[in-house]
């Protein structure tokens, strides 16, 4: 008997059970719950816990109660300005009033809502983005547009059940044929800036080149000028000398100057010469010219004395000291006459101020050459 009853008990428990289970539900922290009686909500639950509904009656519909997000498609706008733009955003969104969001979207739930949501947002951009200009879209300083733009969207959300959190603006660029011809025009800007600074740094350097030119012109000149004078002081002092050795002794400069033409033209390396042994510029390779040195003048007639009379009684009145005045002495050696090849004169008789010989280079008197006797011619 006991074990009837308990295999009838049985059935009834698991019935018990299914209906229990099936009377209750659970509400986590990240959902918002709905309890829905043949379409009509009966119960909202946006706490957290367990919850009771009627069994087979009662329908539980859940929706997330955290903060979603939106991105939408790039979109052109165009300010105020005319210039067009590409422009994308990303709103943050979250469920608040799930009665109202349940009449809103239906059964679509979340999907069904974002897509309800979007035009909301794209409209919201296009209205403010297009009442500024594009400077102020492209700044970057852009919160206070957006804050406009999340307002405009909020507005228009309620009717979803939605409150629009925040929005911002991802990316607001120029389109690909309006980017180029800005990066073009933006190019022509900087070469334009980049040939300016150039030719401002090849007009300084023109000008510190043309410095540096005439300083060296004038240094050069100048130098020129300097060492044309010493030039000019070394050729007269050097003709000076050579006038002043030519007047003391003549042969003595024919000898040292043919000295130099032996010592130039008698090299192995120079060219061949072809010429006579008896011409003069052998000669003193055939004698050492010592009887030309130093040659003794010979006395010059005394026209005074053999006109003494007559100039004396023409010009009795004259002194007889002026008559021997600039007459040379005896034995006394009259100073030359030394010209170049134009008929100038040389040496003192120029003017020029001529150095003395040192004693070791002057001539040693020549002695009076011995000539022996001629033997007598045998008888």
């Amino acid at each position: 008997m006991n074990r009837a009853i308990s295999l009838l008990a049985l059935p009834f428990l698991v019935v018990v059970a299914v209906l229990a289970i099936s009377a209750l539900y659970i509400v986590d922290v990240r959902e918002k719950a709905l309890v829905l009686r043949f379409g009509e909500v009966v119960e909202v639950r946006e706490e957290p816990g367990l919850g009771v509904k009627v069994p087979f009656l009662d329908n539980v519909v859940k929706y997330d109660a955290r903060i979603l997000g939106l991105p939408t498609p790039p979109m052109e706008v165009t300010p105020l300005d005319d210039r067009r733009l590409v422009v994308d955003a990303f709103a943050r969104w979250q469920i608040t009033d799930v009665v109202q969001f349940r009449r809103a979207v239906g059964g679509g739930g979340i999907e069904f809502a974002q897509s309800r949501l979007e035009p909301i947002v794209t409209n919201a951009i296009r209205q403010v983005l297009g009442s500024v200009p594009s400077t102020t879209v492209l700044s970057d300083d852009r919160t206070a547009l957006m804050n406009r733009i999340r307002d405009l969207a909020r507005e228009d959300a309620k009717d979803l059940g939605i409150r629009v959190i925040d929005l911002r603006l991802t990316r607001t660029d120029l389109p690909e044929q309006n980017l180029t011809a800005t990066y073009a025009r933006m190019r022509a800007e900087r070469e334009r800036e980049a040939a300016d600074e150039i030719a401002r740094g090849g007009e300084a350097a023109q000008r510190v080149r043309a410095a540096a030119d005439r300083t060296v012109v004038e240094l050069t000149s100048e130098a020129r000028k300097r060492a044309e004078v010493v030039r000019g002081e070394a050729d007269a002092r050097r003709n000076a000398i050579y006038a002043d050795a030519f007047g003391r002794d003549p042969e003595f400069f024919a000898f040292t100057r043919s000295m130099t033409s032996y010592e130039r033209a008698l090299r192995g390396e120079n060219s061949s010469l072809v010429i006579q042994p008896q011409g003069e510029f052998f000669d003193y390779l055939r004698n050492d010219g010592s009887e030309r040195a130093n040659p003794v003048p010979a006395p010059a007639p005394k026209a005074g004395a053999e006109t003494g009379a007559e100039t004396g009684t023409e010009t009795g009145a004259e002194d007889p000291a002026a008559e021997t005045e600039g007459a040379l002495q005896p034995g006394e050696t009259p100073a030359p006459t030394e010209t170049n090849r134009e008929g100038q004169p040389l040496g003192s008789n120029a003017g020029v101020t001529l150095t003395p010989l040192p004693e070791t280079l002057a001539s040693p008197p020549q002695e009076e050459s011995v000539v022996p006797p001629a033997p007598a011619p045998a008888d």
